[in-house]
């Protein structure tokens, strides 16, 4: 497992407690990140096929996901089965539009990608990921 990348969802602790359970769950089959982010760092957005270890608070390994699609599009064109498909609650685009943007706009989340202020608006570009919940290889 040592090759693959590794997912760190929310905030440690109750945040992330959550979200891993709902992983876990089938709840959760999607995620949304910052474009700006992975901009800022210089990453590559996810690709259809890539899989990742999925981390608890106690950075633990508990399941590999597996990316099947994904799309990078304005706050403005958020799709309600997207935000249903995050498995947080969310029985809106607005409800999931309000959580995010206290997420992303919150202090540690700013200082995180090194910049006091994030414009946070209506034509923010965010990355979506589906993905599908895979076990953990076995260790025999």
């Amino acid at each position: 497992m040592g090759a693959l990348p590794v997912g760190e969802y929310g905030t440690p602790r109750p945040l992330r407690d959550r979200l891993v359970a709902a992983i876990l769950s089938g709840q959760k089959t999607a995620t949304s990140s910052l474009y700006e982010e992975y901009r800022r760092f210089g990453e590559d957005l996810p690709q259809v096929g890539q899989r990742e270890i999925v981390l608890d608070s106690h950075q633990h390994p508990v399941c590999l996901t597996e990316t099947v699609a994904v799309e990078v599009l304005p706050v403005s064109d958020m799709k309600l089965d997207f935000a249903l498909a995050e498995g947080e609650g969310f029985t809106s685009v607005d409800d999931w539009w309000a959580a995010h943007r206290t997420f992303w706009g919150s202090e540690d989340y700013r200082t995180h990608l090194g910049q006091p202020e994030i414009e946070l608006d209506e034509n923010t570009l965010v990355v979506c990921q589906w993905f599908r919940m895979l076990p953990l290889p076995s260790s025999r």
